[in-house]
């Protein structure tokens, strides 16, 4: 039962913490926050649809920090987990339905969680120094009403990161695969190098540029900004990459077992 457990909790860790890992890499070894003459990470509010203006260092950082939170709350999300069912059920912890604007939800503060995920917070702003944007973690309130909710944000992570990761790594695959394949990739975008740093600059862009309902530069804003990027990742040029690799989507596939 206990090598079990150990088991779960690894294959948990690889799926959900890995690829925070794996952007955060992708970030460090591709891409310098002091040097943006090729593959600027530079954003400004309008273009593109982003809503933050941000220099290339600027962004860098604000990536960078957001991945690192972000792999902080996987590797916490046990606890997190816990503590989301202790103030769920805490019945000194009063509730209302009210309507969020997303429907009718249960608003509910959520002490145990918020001070978990502050403790987080701070951890990350320790390692990362300069804080680029808000620190606001939205909590009992109408953009997060309670602890599942907020929880539930997060378990999309690895969905959302995951897939970008896998084309990534498939690329170079498919780019062997074939010349009628090779051909394709070089007409449309010079060669399969270039492919992937414009997946990763784009990413690294209009992923985290504040664009969303609920989008900005606060803690689950940027969240907010990733989802936004998905939703449109089919009028992206390079989506037909996403294609050749078995993308189908980032919550899953709908084939037969």
């Amino acid at each position: 039962t206990i090598v079990a457990s150990i088991s779960d909790h690894l294959a948990f860790q690889r799926f959900n913490r890995e690829p925070c890992d794996r952007m955060i890499e992708f970030l460090r070894t591709r891409f310098s926050a002091s040097d943006d003459r090729e593959w600027s990470l530079e954003i400004g509010r309008g273009r593109g649809g982003s809503c933050l203006s941000h220099s290339h260092r600027t962004q860098y950082t604000f990536v960078l920090q957001s991945l690192l939170l972000w792999r902080e709350i996987m590797g916490n999300m046990f606890a997190l987990w816990q503590a989301t069912e202790d103030d769920l059920l805490d019945p000194a912890l009063r509730y209302r339905l009210c309507d969020t604007g997303q429907g009718l939800n249960r608003l509910q503060s959520a002490p145990r969680v918020s001070r978990l995920m502050k403790a987080i917070l701070h951890k990350v702003q320790s390692e990362v120094g300069n804080w680029v944007g808000l620190s606001v973690v939205h909590l009992g309130d109408r953009d997060v009403p309670n602890a599942l909710v907020f929880i539930d944000k997060y378990t999309q992570v690895p969905r959302i990161l995951g897939p970008i990761v896998s084309t990534l790594d498939k690329l170079p695959q498919v780019y062997e695969a074939s010349q009628a394949t090779r051909e394709l990739i070089d007409k449309e975008f010079n060669n399969l190098e270039t492919l992937r740093m414009m997946i990763l600059q784009d990413f690294f862009r209009h992923g985290f540029d504040g664009s969303g309902d609920d989008g900005g530069s606060c803690v689950d804003g940027r969240l907010t900004s990733c989802w936004n990027w998905c939703s449109k990742i089919e009028k992206k040029k390079y989506f037909p990459a996403f294609l050749l690799t078995g993308f189908t989507g980032f919550d899953g596939g709908f084939e037969a077992a």
